[in-house]
């Protein structure tokens, strides 16, 4: 088997290859690092690469198989994680330069449970400026390229960990997602992506003055759903060091993974009453609503309407939080910031108490609009982008027959208008592959679920994979 076989194997395969001593950690890691050699100067995905705190942990990880220890659910197994993910002794420059030296001296909670599950740490991948863009470009590092095309962008803000995964340099990556940004790269770079139920995965680790965030979690991206669905059993779980992280028991997320979607009632929405989508991204979500009757759910077209949009108040509460965690350094530091996170400070400092207040009022609405539509539906399929990977700074002047208009902070809204209302809503959502544009470009389809209901999700994207298998199709670069 060579190296592009092997790290193509999913996690869990890779996992028991180690485990049942098929092939050490170390041989598997060495393959992931000669993989990102050969790849990562056309991608940009890895902004930092730890080859000598791999190759050491997979050592150790070979070690303590050998010694008889446990091995933990991801065991020996080559991972990346965002450079929004502090770690200890290894480079975190969270996009900005005014960080792009920094080591600190402690982990974020998912570097400790990542590390704690036994999985090897190649290094930090491509990230936007504090995770603050739907492209991921900054002043410290080149910008990501997409695998199928690397003159496209692979989408924000975790397009390196997208570009990683989709590549074949690792088979497991992290990600954060603040406004849609696991599922967009995800979608761009025709992999998994899920965003969990707001505080499954606790955050705790950053340079960010404390400020209420009631948008962002990490959370995994992978070629396949079972491994998604192994990496959440390792990274939930309440955390004391944060407040917002749910105390509930952490569901079993494998164990009805595999019972497909038969019986399920499922409800799909195009445009979620707002939003213009190109003609092939809905011909697409429509095919794989049509695979989903075929496995025996009941699928209803919803008139389900979001009104206003969520991008409207969730860039209040947004910006008002960048202004709380930030705003201190465009103070002290304004010429080391990127323009677009500039823009989100200087914009949440003209945000009053009443607009913050009436903002929350609005997602508290949508929560209830959405419990509403969940006491009907399992899941909720829709587009999880208007339109499919566009060139470099360069979005769609046009998405479907519309303008594409409101960009704020560069970012063009019109065209990933979909993934916002479910971290202002705190859904459990997900972005799985479900096709090609005529350009050879990804296309995602979002399935959402009711609150804390992730096993759901996850149980209807393997459904959906089974039916619609996407992972034997390699990008460009790979």
């Amino acid at each position: 088997m060579n190296d592009r076989e092997l790290i193509y194997l999913p996690g869990w395969k890779q996992r028991d290859m180690v485990v049942n001593k098929e092939i050490s950690s170390l041989e598997l890691t060495r393959a992931a690092l000669r993989r990102i050699a050969e790849l990562d100067n056309r991608l940009n995905a890895f902004i930092t690469v730890d080859e000598t705190g791999a190759i050491a942990a997979a050592k150790a990880a070979d070690e303590a198989l050998a010694k008889g220890r446990e091995p933990g659910p991801l065991h020996g197994v080559p991972t990346s994680l965002k450079d929004l993910e502090v770690t200890s002794g290894l480079k975190t420059t969270l996009g900005c330069a005014l960080y792009k030296d920094w080591e600190p001296d402690f982990d974020s909670v998912v570097a400790e449970r990542v590390r704690r599950a036994g999985a090897i740490i190649l290094g930090k991948t491509n990230t936007p400026e504090f995770g603050n863009r739907e492209e991921t470009f900054t002043s410290i590092f080149p910008a990501a390229n997409n695998p199928w095309d690397v003159t496209r962008t692979t989408g924000g803000s975790s397009g390196g960990a997208g570009a990683s995964v989709a590549a074949g340099m690792c088979a497991l990556a992290t990600g954060t997602d603040g406004g849609g940004s696991v599922r967009l790269p995800a979608a761009f770079c025709g992999i998994f992506g899920h965003k969990p139920t707001q505080g499954r995965i606790p955050r705790y680790g950053g340079v960010s003055r404390p400020a209420y965030n009631p948008t962002s979690t990490s959370g995994p991206m992978t070629n396949t759903v079972r491994d998604s669905a192994i990496m959440m059993q390792a990274l939930c779980g309440h955390d004391p060091r944060d407040p917002a992280s749910l105390r509930q028991p952490v569901p079993d997320y494998l164990s009805d993974l595999d019972k497909g979607a038969s019986g399920m009632r499922i409800g799909v929405s195009i445009s979620m009453g707002f939003a213009a989508v190109d003609e092939e991204v809905e011909d697409s979500v429509r095919s794989a609503a049509r695979a989903f009757e075929e496995l025996g759910a009941e699928v209803v077209d919803t008139p389900l309407k979001l009104d206003p949009p969520p991008r409207k108040y969730w860039w209040t509460i947004w910006t008002g939080n960048q202004k709380a965690m930030y705003g201190h350094l465009a103070e002290q530091h304004r010429e080391d910031l990127m323009d677009y996170t500039l823009e989100m400070i200087d914009h949440g400092e003209t945000v009053t108490g009443a607009q913050y207040s009436q903002a929350l009022r609005q997602a508290d609405q949508l929560r209830l609009q959405m419990a509403q539509f969940f006491d009907e539906f399992d899941i909720l399929l829709t587009p999880a982008t208007a339109a499919t990977a566009w060139p470099h700074r360069n979005p769609p002047k046009t998405v479907g027959k519309a303008r594409n208009e409101g960009q704020w902070a560069g970012i063009s809204y019109g065209a990933i208008p979909f993934t916002m209302a479910f971290n202002i809503g705190w859904n459990p959502a997900a972005s799985v592959p479900c096709g090609f544009d005529s350009k050879g470009m990804p296309i995602g389809l979002q399935v959402v679920g009711r609150l804390d209901d992730d096993a759901t999700v996850l149980r209807a994207c393997a459904a959906f994979e089974k039916a619609r298998p996407w992972a034997q199709r390699r990008p460009t670069v790979s």
